[in-house]
């Protein structure tokens, strides 16, 4: 990634971090003060205050602060400092347990408010994608063994009805979690509807740094047929230094004649840090090259990459036969977000349980540099990525949060829980000690997953 491209991910995630963390906050604060408790701060981020303005009866300070990673409502409390009598009615704990519970809730519970009216604005307007054609099917893999042919039309996945290439992926990763098998219903081109049986058990997608689906089962999109001509040569990349120019057509690559933009990505991805013949059409002559792929990893795959963009011309018949727009009305777009943002929140679930049980790779969790790469990517494709991308970490926000342990409100809420069964709160004593506990828990995670991001940066 070139200089300007990690400077545009650094500010994509403090946008992201810093309304994920307000959506979050706020509902702390909102619900709190509804249910009659003295907010004394609100702070988005952590550490000295950049900006301080206060507001209110009640003077509540307003803080943004010099460490974006976070946030907290300080609230009036007497456990925190001496409260003044004319105010103890006021105070966190002196309120009914179940009204704690409910500001504890909010924060979290805003969050998944936060991702359902993001995929409610995305459906508002509309998503456009590509129907869910099957491209090429590698041999052997269980999609060639289950009889999955080039140019079905998937209809359904494990009865769930796929419009687009987007919820055919989401949901053939939500059955392949704990599924023994996919049932695709296909139409194959001549038209004739069957359901091809796909065997996963020999699979063991999350045993992997990074899950990729349907490389593992064998599976592409469609893509088009359109000519492997040149739109734009990124600065510093292998192709400006082997002399490739906007508008140049290929024409063989390692002797290997071209005809389309796939079989050209293809081909590059498949040959990192090979050095080859390269023969470009410019200007009406032939012109010899040679270039050299550089290497690069995500997602725990090593691939060649050159550094163009590929000029993408679908002839207009083509467009029309295969684009779709997922689109709801005001009422229907409602049920859709939330039935998303519930799919997505149980998705998050099962697959932090198959960590805790040892079914998943810890080499999964991703820390705040693969989250600011994935920023910076979809806020660079548009608005309607950056939502979606939004949406999702704001789900994990909220699942996470709600887990039981200490220092997160999942761990306020389990000493709630205690507090209601033993009809008193948890002793001062047994709440230090927790919140040593969380720490410990919390740096442990937070380490791995930074040293997974760092591994992913040099591999």
């Amino acid at each position: 990634m070139d200089f300007l491209g990690i400077i545009y991910s650094i500010l994509a995630f403090i946008v992201a971090i810093g309304v994920l963390v307000t959506v979050h906050e706020f509902g702390h604060f909102w619900v709190a003060r509804k249910l009659g408790v003295k907010v004394l701060r609100f702070s988005v981020g952590f550490g000295k205050p950049l900006w301080l303005w206060k507001s209110g009866v009640d003077q509540t300070e307003y803080v943004i602060a010099a460490i974006p990673f976070g946030g907290y409502v300080k609230m009036l409390d007497e456990r925190e400092g001496e409260v003044e009598e004319h105010e103890q009615a006021r105070a966190f704990n002196q309120k009914s347990v179940w009204r704690r519970i409910a500001i504890v809730v909010a924060g979290p519970a805003f969050n998944f408010l936060f991702a359902i009216v993001a995929y409610y604005l995305i459906f508002l307007v509309g998503v456009s994608g590509v129907k869910p054609v099957i491209g090429e099917i590698s041999n052997p893999s269980p999609a060639y063994t289950a009889g999955v042919q080039q140019g079905d039309l998937i209809l359904a996945v494990n009865g769930i009805k796929t419009s687009s290439w987007e919820r055919a992926r989401f949901a053939m990763l939500e059955e392949s979690i704990s599924a023994e098998q996919i049932v695709l219903q296909v139409q194959g081109q001549d038209l004739q509807i069957r359901d091809k049986v796909i065997d996963i058990r020999a699979l063991e997608l999350l045993k992997e740094e990074q899950i990729n689906l349907m490389r593992d089962l064998g599976v592409s999109a469609w893509r088009p047929d359109v000519p492997p001509i040149i739109a734009e040569v990124l600065p510093d990349g292998a192709a400006r230094q082997a002399g490739l120019l906007a508008e140049d057509k290929i024409i063989s690559l390692d002797n290997v004649v071209i005809v389309n933009a796939t079989q050209w990505v293809n081909h590059i991805r498949a040959n990192a840090a090979t050095e080859m013949a390269l023969r470009v059409l410019r200007e009406g002559e032939e012109v010899e090259l040679t270039i050299t792929p550089r290497s690069r990893t995500e997602a725990g795959e090593t691939y060649g990459y050159i550094g163009v963009r590929n000029r993408i011309e679908i002839p207009e018949a083509v467009r029309r036969e295969m684009m779709v727009t997922e689109r709801y009305g005001p009422l229907q777009g409602i049920a859709e977000a939330a039935d998303k943002t519930w799919r997505m929140t149980w998705l998050t679930l099962r697959v932090l349980g198959k960590l805790v049980t040892g079914e998943a790779s810890v080499r999964n969790l991703s820390g705040p540099i693969t989250i600011a790469h994935y920023a910076g990517v979809s806020a660079r494709i548009g608005l309607e990525p950056f939502l979606g991308f939004l949406a999702i970490i704001s789900i994990s926000l909220g699942v996470l949060n709600l887990l039981p342990v200490p220092m997160l409100d999942g761990g306020h809420l389990f000493y709630y829980l205690v507090e209601i069964f033993k009809g008193s709160p948890v002793s001062e004593q047994t709440e230090i000690i927790g919140q040593k506990i969380g720490i410990l828990l919390l740096f442990g995670l937070m380490s791995i997953a930074i040293y997974n991001d760092l591994l992913r940066l040099v591999e």
